[in-house]
């Protein structure tokens, strides 16, 4: 396809082109004025300069034949085709391996507490305070509130199964409820929950190679409230825990987590999740919504070697070069094809409501910092779920901290 062509294409696909009797107006690139086109099956013309100057059959011809199709009739007429899209609608129906999935759910609670012991065990134990009370040990702590979120039931009745794994050695002591409430409220508890999502997803590297981005709300008990000027009333509503996620589109492990305000931009946390994820995988596709499209998320992927799917909006143009018009181009003229790939990105939707239906779309605690690792526990259970899934279908051996563990100290008050 030549320059020219592939100019009026763009033009097609994002100007507003005015048909008036036999002629079409043609808006300019450069936003200055508009130019005639007569679309003359054997001899075009157009009022542009490159036209009229050197002959050259223009862009702006290029993009009228692209709106128009002029088929000639046996009879001398002429018929004009407008083009149109057509989308169908495909029902599928996907296998599922039903005695893998039976195993899984029917060991998954002893193979949860298996899994969670030996990640419990990798992270590191400060110090023993000389003097003061004695501190809950930092494995034991997350270990109960991992297993506490995995129960869904309220701190006093999960009392029950905490005594039975601490008679089973999972844990050295059972702790007070409130030992687990007041764990997640330790700030320095947050990047070791981090870390251990990062670990949970590493014996998945050999399977995903793509990857799908979205964020999505968790309810508080908190509310907001305000005095509505305009209707004389009080008005409240839910506060909530935004959370940006990244997850593979094969297995639906997470593979990188950031939780800021409820008003952070989906756009701007993008970059983080893609490195995140390339610390560990090799990307081969990253797809996403609309509202991560931008150039400086399109460079962040292709930096890592991969291959960017997200959708466009309709104020975007291709221009920009590089991918980022490749792929606008792709989008606007070969939508089937960029379909097949962006689709995976409804694997991050499942992977969130994974991990609502079943360990609650809300969190209990009361605080920023509680609330950001209650949900940061949510998602620990839910990867390893999915490793307990996938050791079944996929024969995968899971082997936590084979070469480092996290070397953050914490302190339990």
């Amino acid at each position: 396809m030549e320059a020219r062509e592939q100019r009026g294409l763009e033009i097609a696909a994002n100007a507003n082109l005015a048909r008036r009797g036999g002629v079409w107006l043609v808006p300019s690139q450069s936003g200055k004025g508009r130019y005639t086109v007569w679309p003359h099956a054997s001899a075009p013309r157009c009022t542009c300069p490159d036209h009229e100057e050197g002959g050259f059959k223009c862009k702006h011809i290029f993009a009228v034949e692209y709106a128009i199709r002029q088929d000639a009739n046996p009879d001398g007429t002429t018929t004009v085709t407008e083009t149109v899209r057509v989308q169908e609608t495909i029902s599928r129906t996907y296998t599922q391996d039903w005695r893998a999935y039976n195993a899984a759910q029917t060991h998954e609670k002893a193979m949860f507490l298996d899994l969670l012991r030996d990640l419990c065990a990798g992270l590191p134990e400060p110090e023993k305070p000389k003097t003061g009370r004695p501190r809950i040990p930092v494995q034991d702590a997350i270990f109960s509130a991992c297993y506490k979120i995995y129960s869904t039931v309220s701190g006093r009745r999960f009392m029950t199964d905490l005594r039975e794994a601490q008679a089973k050695g999972y844990i050295a002591k059972t702790p007070h409820f409130n030992s687990i409430f007041n764990a997640l409220e330790n700030p320095a508890l947050t990047p070791l929950l981090r870390d251990m999502i990062a670990e949970t997803s590493l014996p998945l590297k050999a399977v995903e190679i793509d990857f799908a981005a979205d964020s999505s709300g968790f309810t508080t008990s908190r509310f907001h409230r305000w005095f509505d000027h305009k209707y004389g009333a009080v008005r409240q509503q839910h506060e909530w825990v935004k959370v940006h996620l990244m997850c593979g589109v094969r297995t639906n492990i997470v593979t990188a987590v950031e939780i800021r305000d409820k008003d952070a931009s989906d756009t701007k946390l993008l970059p983080a999740l893609v490195d995140a994820t390339a610390k560990n995988f090799k990307l081969s596709e990253v797809s996403a919504d609309k509202g991560y499209g931008s150039l400086k998320n399109y460079k962040a992927i292709q930096y890592h070697g991969a291959t960017p799917y997200i959708a466009f909006k309709s104020i975007h143009t291709g221009r920009g070069g590089g991918l980022w018009a490749k792929m606008y181009h792709l989008y606007q003229f070969n939508r089937a094809e960029f379909s097949q790939h962006y689709h995976k990105r409804s694997n991050v939707e499942s992977t969130f409501s994974m991990i609502k239906a079943k360990f609650r779309d809300h969190v209990r605690s009361k605080t920023d910092v509680a609330m950001k690792n209650e949900v940061l526990c949510k998602i620990i259970c839910h990867n390893i779920c999915c490793l307990i899934q996938e050791s079944h279908e996929l024969g995968i051996d899971t082997t936590f901290w084979a070469e480092t563990s996290p070397a953050q100290e914490v302190t339990l008050n």
